[in-house]
């Protein structure tokens, strides 16, 4: 198998950019007209929209029980928590991983588990930077709970950031989705948070980098912890 130079630098793009890399480019053309250092700028930003936007596919892993990234970006909060009321998944804390994506991270979002859609929640809220603890319970949140086929059930929870003002989710009740599906979309700088099931541990670290669809967030009843090191 081989990787073209074209295939690593033109990317697919999400039906959700083609208004804005559209509205960019004709701002550009304009600014172009008015002043050319305008223009120069107005192209950077064009660049940015194309590759914010940008659906790349991904290699899922098919092995039994992975639970994989549902977002690109970093490893930004591990820790018990409270799951969203919404979520019907009860008032116990289980254990949450959060990926924070920056504005140049792929924001589409995939499916960490395979199952069925049995609770999908919207929830308005308040714009803090996706990065704090706090934003889980004050931010504008949507929240998704996937049933796998022996009934184990897992919450995943897209955030709104301090620079994002959409979230789409694209699935509704009692759809079926594969692990590794797309289901949906943050607009600008945002953070997705995964309620693992109980007896199930993280084994990924705080500040690691993962890749929606791809990298391995825990293994399904798999409570040991994990082990890394910084090099």
């Amino acid at each position: 198998m081989s990787v073209s130079l074209v295939g690593t630098v033109v990317k697919p793009i999400h039906p959700e950019g083609r208004k804005f890399i559209a509205i960019f480019i004709a701002v550009t053309l304009i600014l172009w007209f008015v002043w050319e250092p305008l223009g120069v700028i107005a192209t950077a930003l064009t660049i940015w929209s194309y590759y914010f936007f940008r659906d790349p596919d991904r290699t899922v892993p098919m092995d039994d029980g992975l639970i994989v990234s549902p977002a690109d970006g970093v490893v930004s909060l591990i820790g018990p928590a409270v799951p969203p009321v919404e979520l019907g998944l009860g008032a116990e804390p289980l254990t949450r991983v959060s990926v924070f994506m920056s504005v140049f991270d792929c924001h589409v979002n995939r499916a960490p588990v395979a199952g069925e859609v049995t609770a999908v929640a919207y929830r308005p809220g308040k714009f803090f930077s996706a990065e704090l603890d706090k934003a889980s319970e004050e931010n504008e949140r949507n929240g998704m709970v996937l049933t796998m086929d022996d009934g184990t059930r897992l919450g995943v929870v897209q955030i709104a950031g301090l620079v994002a003002r959409r979230i789409l989710c694209e699935v509704d009740q009692g759809a079926r989705l594969a692990r590794g599906d797309r289901f949906g979309l943050i607009r600008f700088g945002s953070r997705l948070d995964v309620y693992l099931p109980e007896g199930t541990a993280p084994r990924v670290s705080v500040g690691q980098v993962m890749t929606s669809g791809e990298s391995i967030l825990a293994i399904l009843g798999d409570a040991r912890p994990a082990t890394s090191r910084v090099e």
